[in-house]
């Protein structure tokens, strides 16, 4: 996280399993990765492929919501955006152990590794 800005959020709240919002501003959290070249996917809820998906992406966004709950959890803006479309900050969602909580939903099996080219299939 090195050049990263420590982000002082009031309201932090889980959009979903892999984005958050940090005083009203939507944010696209990371795994331990660098920008652009690795990070995390959770299954989608908006426009679910199949049930199990939208199943799956209900349970991420809870545990990302548990855990951005968690006291001394800090936010680091990379200083990146996701894409053009979208364009969300880029952020790191570290807990007080120094995991981030990318880190600890693929660990706990809400989330996938992301790399350029990724393609998710939930439905399997």
């Amino acid at each position: 996280m090195n050049g990263a800005v420590l982000l002082m959020c009031a309201s932090l709240v889980a959009v979903d399993g892999d984005s958050v919002k940090c005083d009203g501003v939507n944010m696209r959290a990371m795994g331990p990765g660098a920008p652009h070249v690795s990070g995390f996917d959770t299954p989608e809820m908006n426009r679910p492929k199949c049930q199990q998906e939208l199943e799956l992406a209900r349970a991420a966004k809870a545990r990302m919501q548990e855990l951005l709950e968690t006291s001394g959890v800090k936010v680091w803006d990379s200083g990146e955006i996701d894409t053009p479309r979208y364009k969300r900050p880029l952020v790191w969602v570290e807990l007080p152990d120094g995991r981030t909580a990318g880190e600890i939903l693929i660990a706990e099996g809400h989330a996938r590794i992301w790399t350029p080219g990724y393609k998710a299939d939930w439905c399997d």
